[in-house]
């Protein structure tokens, strides 16, 4: 019983870390229309976390993109994040990013305005925007 157990989570480690290595690179983007130019992990963090900048920030749904992107660019995690922003919410030091249901719509809104920024997966990088940050 206890080798089928080892076994057992020696296999879902084994998927796990494989998920990992093939996730897609989460990139930082604006339309490719606007004047942004490159942008660094801690200017995007500083809008993503309401404390400056004149960009509009655009958060995706929850999921694999929003948690690499918190590790990776914000240095939290997704839930850590959802902390902060309940808590800024709660004593009126601001409200967090409007969030979208993926790659696709981020793409539609920075389109349509060169004053929002986003993040997509790579994969979804195309003529309609502009990479600022690939973390």
């Amino acid at each position: 019983m206890k080798n089928k157990i080892a076994k057992f989570i020696g296999m879902a480690a084994l998927m796990v870390v494989s998920q990992i290595a093939l996730a897609d690179p989460v990139v930082v983007v604006v339309g490719s229309g606007s004047s942004v130019g490159t942008l660094t992990k801690d200017q995007v963090a500083d809008i993503f976390l309401g404390k400056g900048g004149d960009l509009v920030p655009l958060d995706q749904a929850e999921g694999a993109t929003r948690d690499e992107f918190s590790n990776k660019v914000i240095g939290k995690s997704a839930t850590q994040v959802k902390a902060y922003w309940s808590k800024a919410s709660f004593t009126g030091k601001g409200n967090p990013p409007r969030e979208v249901s993926g790659s696709a719509e981020i793409k539609k809104l920075l389109a349509a305005n060169p004053r929002q920024i986003g993040y997509i997966e790579k994969s979804a990088v195309d003529g309609s925007v502009k990479v600022v940050l690939v973390p």
